[in-house]
């Protein structure tokens, strides 16, 4: 079996948000910071009945005889009049942060009034006061339906400048039926049996949680200490090349041809892989999970801010959020959707009410939490100690 086509968080760095910030810093940039009073710019939403929207490539819905059509998309222009630009243009957080900062540094429009970043990368936005806050009296779906376990990551308290557009889990997916035991344990990756079968992230933002949970670390309050002892680790099993290679998006390949036996994965892409292959397992270790996000917001000075928000409630309403996960399969973070599915008459879309992979249970939720995110004063020093160990 192929790679998958896509996986929104294993896309590969390019020079790197902070990288970039320093880079401009030192050419005369106005200051980077913009306040909360001067982030809104005219909306003319109510006279133009149109809103630009860019995403991440096969994350929403699409019509099964015309792959250009996306039926979610199509409902909400015809129910309420506004046109959505829908691009497919972020294929990566770092390239699409360097694409749009100039503009958002020098207070101009980015031509965007709604995109969706991975959490880690709205950390930055939100950090640098490049998002506007929305208005949740013009979201009640939000404001009612939102997973509390989303609802005020350490970035952005109480939510009110990003909303989940999906979600999704970095745990372990192993063949076990070639292995020949359970994996349970982030531990368990290191047993000599899996010497050279292992394969880890080699983005930062996507391995280090999961990697320090294995250490016992409470990943909400992780310390520069945890970093680099989870370093120290990862270095010597690189060593005793007991890791076979860093990856991206091509470690569903790996496991799928039988390359590797385990290794990081991202829920959405598992319940992809087990369509094919019933003997792959995703596994949310006894030591816990990260529970992460891809967020809707939108930029600084977006023309079109009142319909961008009309969107992101539609979104939220539980039909229409169970329509878009029976689509891409990552955890919805629309928990009520899960009655939607289950109350169909199709059995396989019946069956994803199930799926813990998309509606996790209540023993696994106990096991997931939302990671602090590296912050930008950390950022380049872990960065340079982490790529030197992976090899980027």
């Amino acid at each position: 079996m192929p790679e998958l086509p896509f996986s929104r968080r294993a896309a590969l760095r390019g020079i790197g948000a902070a990288g970039l910030l320093a880079a401009l810093s030192g050419c005369g940039v106005p200051a980077a910071y913009v306040p909360e009073d001067r982030r809104e710019g005219p909306d003319r939403s109510a006279g133009e009945r149109r809103l630009a929207f860019s995403n991440w490539p096969l994350y929403i819905d699409t019509d099964d005889e015309d792959e250009q059509r996306r039926p979610t998309l199509d409902a909400f222009s015809e129910k309420t009049g506004i046109e959505v630009r829908y691009t497919e243009e972020i294929n990566d957080n770092d390239e699409f942060f360097g694409k749009i900062s100039p503009a958002l540094m020098n207070h101009q429009q980015t031509g965007h009034d709604l995109v969706v970043v991975s959490d880690w990368m709205a950390a930055r936005f939100v950090r640098l006061g490049w998002a506007q806050k929305m208005d949740r009296s013009a979201q009640p779906n939000v404001a009612k339906y939102l997973d509390p376990q989303l609802r005020s990551p350490a970035f952005d308290d109480a939510r009110l400048h990003t909303v989940p557009w999906q979600s999704g889990i970095t745990g372990i997916a192993y063949n076990r039926k070639s292995l020949g035991r359970e994996i349970k344990s982030v531990k368990d990756l290191w047993q000599p049996d899996l010497a050279g079968k292992v394969t880890l992230f080699s983005g930062l933002d996507e391995s280090f949680a999961l990697l320090m949970q294995g250490n016992g670390v409470d990943v909400t309050r992780w310390t520069e200490g945890d970093f680099h002892r989870m370093c120290d680790q990862v270095e010597a099993l690189v060593k005793k090349k007991h890791i076979r290679r860093f990856t991206g998006n091509d470690y569903t390949s790996d496991l799928s041809k039988g390359d590797v036996l385990a290794c990081q994965a991202y829920s959405g892409d598992v319940v992809q892989l087990q369509a094919d292959n019933p003997d792959i397992e995703f596994v949310v270790p006894e030591e816990g999970a990260e529970l992460w996000a891809e967020s809707l917001l939108v930029p600084n000075l977006a023309p079109h801010k009142a319909n961008a928000e009309a969107l992101v409630d539609y979104y939220y309403d539980p039909a229409v959020a169970a329509e878009l996960a029976a689509a891409v399969n990552y955890v919805c973070p629309v928990p009520a959707a899960r009655e939607v599915l289950a109350a169909s008459a199709d059995k396989e879309t019946a069956e994803l009410a199930e799926n813990p992979l998309v509606f996790p249970d209540d023993e696994m939720r106990k096991r997931l939490v939302v990671a602090r995110d590296i912050s930008s004063a950390e950022r380049q020093s872990f960065a340079k100690r982490w790529n030197g160990i992976v090899g980027l």
